[in-house]
């Protein structure tokens, strides 16, 4: 990745004092920095250069930009790290709704959207790909000035989507599965009869597939990269109105490999028991789904446990102010496991992957209550993790 010079007057640090209104993009820029510096000078419809942040991201947290469009604007947005950081993007709407993620679409680690925007505020919130802590650049800018990333495709080896679906491929019925390469079909096609919310989903690891979902005047409605692992989704919530659509298709690994894309009807059940076998929620304790109880932690525990690319929960009971610490060592060769704890509301305590070598360590400072954390190998890894917990107690 190309480096690139700052200018002074652009260059804001995550540590300024935050932003005061909590109410924008439905609560999702509460502690926001405008990436101009304030709220006028970060109109990218009418600024003459690109704004940019620099921002130290500390424990797991997101750092969010905040800009505005005066008008309908085609944008850049970006994010690089430094140092090996490897930051994801999402973008929301004045409402919350989110209209844009990706997380390598810029080449080198580094995140890029390129999407037509009404006018209004948006916010940018940028998080590091592993929880780690990481300091990277926010750039936003129009698609005249200059990129910040050299972008997936610049060294020839990928593809990424375009809105050009002049020669798109009808994908038939919503649910079938169409199977194509990069090479063979770089566009899908498909109409929607009614208001419908959907999910689309390209699979296909050895591609690293990229999408974009267009509407019948080639407007980009969303995208995404590595929703899941190397593979690809767009959820759209909110049913879209009945018409024309397109899905753009792009490839930053192989343009020969096949990918299967799928156009569902959304299933909020299923994106929910999603949510848990990722562990990007924590499940309810309830029995819908499986946690085992492993009672009171008074100071050691130890099992084995058989676990994949699925989230395996676990709950322990806490009797006072603790420090606890859960490792995942994995037994045997080929083992990545994956570490996150919660609370019994939900909140994340903390997340961890690759502590010593492929193995997770986390440590939390806990009040009384009941927590639930869970483990799962990273990619398709498949085997034996022993599972440690410790409890500390403060000195008296």
């Amino acid at each position: 990745m190309r480096r690139t010079t700052i200018p002074t007057t652009a260059l804001l640090m995550a540590l300024a004092s935050p932003l005061a209104a909590q109410d924008l993009c439905g609560g999702k820029g509460a502690g926001g920095q405008w990436v101009g510096g304030s709220e006028e000078s970060s109109d990218i419809t009418t600024t003459e250069a690109y704004q940019e942040q620099m921002a130290l991201v500390l424990g797991g947290n997101a750092y969010v930009g905040l800009f505005s469009l005066s008008e309908p604007t085609e944008v850049r947005i970006e994010a690089a790290g430094r140092g090996g950081g490897d930051p994801l993007i999402e973008v929301f709407d004045a409402a919350g709704g989110i209209v844009a993620t990706d997380d390598d679409s810029g080449g080198g680690g580094a995140a890029r959207s390129e999407v037509s925007l009404e006018a209004g505020t948006y916010c940018v919130n940028m998080k590091p790909y592993d929880s780690g802590p990481m300091t990277a650049f926010l750039r936003v800018g129009r698609m005249d000035q200059e990129p910040l990333a050299e972008g997936s495709s610049a060294s020839g080896e990928g593809t990424s989507p375009s809105n050009d679906c002049s020669a798109a491929t009808p994908m038939g019925e919503i649910g079938a599965v169409n199977a194509a390469s990069v090479d063979e079909t770089s566009h899908w096609s498909f109409t929607l009869s009614e208001p419908t919310a959907i999910t689309i989903t390209a699979n296909g690891d050895g591609a690293d597939p990229t999408i974009a979902l267009y509407d019948s005047d080639g407007t980009t409605l969303a995208e995404n990269d590595d929703f899941d692992g190397l593979n690809s989704r767009i959820t759209q919530s909110n049913p879209l109105p009945a018409g024309d659509y397109c899905i753009g298709m792009g490839a930053l690994s192989d343009t020969s490999v096949p990918i299967a894309t799928t156009v569902t009807v959304y299933d909020a059940a299923a994106e929910l028991a999603a949510l848990y076998a990722r562990g990007e929620a924590a499940p309810p304790l309830d029995g819908s789904v499986a946690v085992t109880a492993m009672g009171e932690i008074t100071s050691r525990s130890r099992q084995d446990i058989q676990v994949g690319s699925e989230v395996a929960w676990f709950s322990m009971d806490i009797a006072d102010s603790s420090l606890i610490l859960i490792e995942a060592i994995a037994a045997g060769d080929g083992g990545d496991p994956w570490l996150v704890i919660y609370d019994d509301l939900g909140r994340k305590v903390g997340e961890n992957d690759d502590n010593d070598g492929l193995n997770s360590l986390l440590t939390a400072r806990v009040q009384k209550g009941t927590y639930i954390f869970g483990v799962k190998q990273v990619g398709d890894s498949q085997g034996f993790v022993r599972l440690l917990v410790e409890r500390y107690v403060p000195a008296e």
